[in-house]
């Protein structure tokens, strides 16, 4: 039988969004060294920050300030990165949640991933 899921609604479903993506994220070899070997990533204080970041994007909670690009403009990033990045968290969407703002998240993720690989140069030509 089919699990039918639901959409994105509030903080909780956020947290098992970010949860569940970082996870497959911490697993992933060619991911995981950016985050926690070159980066260093304080989970515990970055987590809460992801939170802030998708309820602001998705609600309009106006939770999250900072600048995402600037600590990822750092980082010895490829194409394929992102790509990485862009199939795990629309795996993790579409495992958890459908509707709307699953789809909204998905898009939302891709315009990041795209804005970022053009900042960075690694866009197509």
């Amino acid at each position: 039988m089919e699990k039918i899921l639901k959409d994105l609604e509030n903080d909780a479903d956020i947290k098992v969004l970010v949860d569940s993506f970082y996870q497959k994220v911490n697993k992933d070899p060619n991911l995981a060294p950016f985050f926690n070997d070159i980066a260093k990533i304080d989970w515990d204080h970055h987590l809460p920050k992801m939170y802030d970041f998708w309820n602001s994007v998705l609600f309009g909670a106006m939770k999250y300030s900072g600048s995402p690009f600037a600590k990822h403009q750092v980082l010895p990033l490829e194409k394929e990165n992102f790509n990485q990045w862009l199939g795990l968290f629309f795996e993790t969407v579409d495992e958890h949640f459908q509707g709307s703002k699953a789809e909204e998240a998905k898009q939302r993720a891709n315009i990041i991933a795209q804005t970022f690989m053009y900042k960075l140069g690694l866009g197509d030509d």
